[in-house]
């Protein structure tokens, strides 16, 4: 949980604000106690009570982890109350919470219709298993049970005042309410309605709960009147073309000239829907042909078309995007740091102490003792502790020297690996130094190598073979011969490196895991078809095949290839890079989560069973060609590139669909097919996903900049 907004009066704030805002003025439980801070310098006094000193440090506590999880300082601090809050920001109520958001956000896939079948064309998809009433509802009450006492709890530790200046927590609660009572209206018509607004408020749980996704909202709120007047621009632009084009491709009395007329031209929409798509490039240069085989001019229309559009314009979009929401997203993480730094501040003022000398201090047993109770990593613990312990002789520390060990928190921890194991053995010494020496790493990746071309090799040569008249005994005692050879690599390393120090390495656990695999899945072979022998039958013994249990093992042997990447540095940088780049679009994906979430529903509620294929596909499940003269198809459409998977006739179908789309490949296929078979205005809808999933994507640009 975080509110938006910091301590007013800036600065000011954090030398005596939160302070003040404690106690009976927070809505604090009778008897809780009030500090008072008055400010002038840098001097300060605090009017203590006695018996305090055990609250002071608990208050402490609090405001060092909010100041490490960037949280606002702005909650109670009486007694009660830090008890609850440390317990509700504990790793397992947060990720029960977590688990909860995400409950509710899977039951789209279970509810009606439901997305539980092997294939969704439905010339061959087999009746989807639809829950009983009752059952998807029973779990998302308990999930919105969870949820309420989550948002009262929330309520209660910022306090109403706060709670009313939370426009997120105030649509928090409108949004439980509305669903509890959307709820109780299925429960009532025994789940047969047709429309539950629930499913389209639900994403809303997944933003509140994130910090980063609200901040990142915001910096779209702002971005997007910028964002709007290039899309006027991009607007202007292909209603002018349209024109244009309508007019040079206006219908002929020759027939034979009608062919860019008939196709793109007919009329407005499809002036407008086929320039559209040439601005993604997805049908160029179909949609030029048929002017440009008449008159080798006309093809100065359609590039200068994707010239002005496609390359000034959409990257004119780009840069903006780029630019403002940079310098949004900057600041945003500048408002992360100063959060930091008035809980730093709040719990420096709360050590307070004064000494004859002038000026602010803390003593250091206070905050070494408030350091042992931090929940936080324990490398960042010691660090700051050992820093704080520096100053154990003067025993006091100031507000500087107090700001400064929590430099400590922006430092990256450098893993050290455990000792070697000593042997007193002279030849296991020796053992030793060559088990530990990095050719056998080299050495290792050489096989690795090798076992991937020889797998490479046989699929090569069985390619034209159906898995029944393969035989997989060389195969076979191939992969063998190489997982001996892994067991015996994770022994000796385990030997050379000690049970810890082999645990150390990220690769060796990653290496290691897949050999047991491997070793496991290699047994079972065993015990499933006994010994091998070059004429072994291959048919099903048990829940898999032996081709199956082959396949399995040859990906997972293909799998551990990867354990070459941490050996090549420039290989191991851009991997490094990758994840970094992962985990710092973190807050995008979820948004791109949320708008695909919404577009789905939406599009299940306009185009749920609207596309049916023909009655012979679906009886004779024929290939296009032979289905029966009566139903013919015109190259590239809907029915003939046979895109029946994808439709919005369940959730995952429609998430796939949207896919496809955001991927602009053939999308004009989508948007001429829904047109036919409901209404013209459905292009809306695939436009207005194009638009935003293009500007969530380019979102991405300046938030990977920012964190790398």
């Amino acid at each position: 949980m975080e509110t938006d907004s910091l301590l007013s009066g800036s600065l000011d704030g954090a030398s005596g604000d939160y302070g003040s805002r404690t106690g009976s003025e927070r809505g604090g439980a009778p008897g809780s106690r009030r500090m008072s801070y008055s400010a002038y310098g840098d001097s300060s006094s605090v009017d203590r009570e006695p018996g305090d000193e055990e609250l002071y440090i608990q208050q402490a506590v609090v405001f060092i982890e909010d100041a490490i999880k960037y949280r606002s300082i702005n909650h109670r601090v009486d007694a009660g109350s830090l008890r609850l809050y440390r317990w509700y920001y504990s790793g397992i109520i947060q990720w029960g919470l977590g688990l909860t958001i995400a409950a509710v956000l899977l039951l789209a896939f279970m509810e009606r219709p439901s997305s539980f079948s092997i294939s969704s064309d439905p010339r061959h998809r087999s009746p989807a298993w639809q829950p009983p009433c009752g059952l998807t509802e029973s779990i998302e009450m308990i999930c919105l049970i969870i949820l309420s006492v989550d948002v009262a709890v929330k309520s209660y530790l910022i306090g109403w005042e706060e709670f009313r200046k939370s426009k997120w927590l105030i649509g928090y609660t409108v949004v439980i309410l509305i669903s509890v009572m959307d709820w109780v209206l299925s429960v009532s018509m025994v789940c047969d309605e047709k429309l539950r607004v629930r499913r389209l408020l639900r994403p809303f749980f997944l933003l509140q709960n994130s910090s980063l996704m609200k901040k990142t909202l915001k910096c779209i709120k702002r971005t997007l009147p910028e964002i709007a007047s290039v899309i006027l621009l991009l607007a202007l632009h292909l209603c002018l073309f349209t024109m244009i084009g309508m007019l040079l491709f206006a219908k002929n009395e020759d027939p034979k000239k009608n062919g860019e007329w008939e196709l793109h031209f007919r009329n407005l929409p499809s002036s407008l829907t086929s320039l559209l798509v040439l601005l993604t490039t997805a049908n160029n240069p179909d949609v030029m042909i048929p002017a440009y085989s008449l008159n080798r001019c006309y093809a100065i229309f359609f590039v200068a078309f994707s010239v002005i559009g496609t390359y000034c314009l959409m990257n004119l979009l780009t840069a903006i995007i780029y630019n403002q929401f940079r310098g949004y997203l900057l600041m945003s993480v500048q408002t992360s740091f100063l959060r930091r730094r008035l809980g730093i501040r709040a719990a420096f003022q709360v050590l307070t102490c004064r000494g004859r000398a002038a000026g602010e201090r803390a003593r250091v047993d206070a905050v070494l003792e408030v350091m042992s109770r931090v929940k936080m990593k324990r490398y960042y613990r010691a660090a700051i502790t050992t820093v704080a312990q520096q100053y154990e002789d003067v025993g006091f520390m100031d507000r500087e020297q107090f700001t400064k060990i929590f430099d400590e928190l922006d430092k990256d921890c450098i893993k050290e690996h455990p000792p070697l194991p000593q042997y007193s053995s002279p030849t296991l010494q020796k053992l030793q130094l060559i088990f530990s020496h990095y050719y056998l790493i080299l050495f290792g990746n050489a096989v690795a190598l090798a076992n991937v071309v020889c797998i490479c090799t046989v699929l090569v040569l069985n390619s034209e073979k159906s898995t029944a008249e393969r035989d997989n005994f060389v195969l076979e005692i191939i992969n063998l011969c190489f997982i001996l050879y892994y067991l015996f690599e994770m022994c000796v390393k385990i030997f050379a490196f000690g049970w810890r120090g082999y645990l150390s390495y990220r690769n060796n656990i990653f290496d290691g895991f897949l050999t047991v695999l491997l070793l496991v899945l290699q047994i079972t072979i065993f015990i499933t078809y006994r010994l091998p022998y070059s004429q072994w039958e291959p048919s099903a013994h048990g829940v898999l095949s032996l081709w199956e249990m082959i396949r399995l093992v040859n990906l997972l042997i293909v799998f551990r290839f990867l354990r070459i990447i941490p050996d090549i540095k420039l290989m191991a940088l851009v991997a490094s890079t990758l994840l970094d780049l992962v985990k710092n679009l973190r807050a995008f994906a979820g948004i791109l989560v949320v708008v695909y979430y919404v577009f789905a529903v939406f599009g299940i509620w306009l185009f749920e069973g609207a596309i049916k294929p023909p009655e012979s596909s679906v009886l004779t499940n024929a290939s296009m060609e032979n289905i029966t003269s009566n139903f013919s198809v015109a190259c590239g459409t809907y029915e003939q590139l046979e895109y029946w998977p994808n439709n919005f006739d369940d959730f995952g179908a429609a998430v796939i669909l949207l896919y496809d789309v955001m991927i602009v490949n053939n999308w004009q296929a989508f948007i001429d097919a829904y047109s036919r078979y409901t209404t013209e205005w459905s292009k809306i809808y695939f436009v207005c996903w194009w638009l935003i999933s293009i500007v969530s994507i380019y979102l991405q640009l300046p938030n990977s900049d920012v964190f790398l």
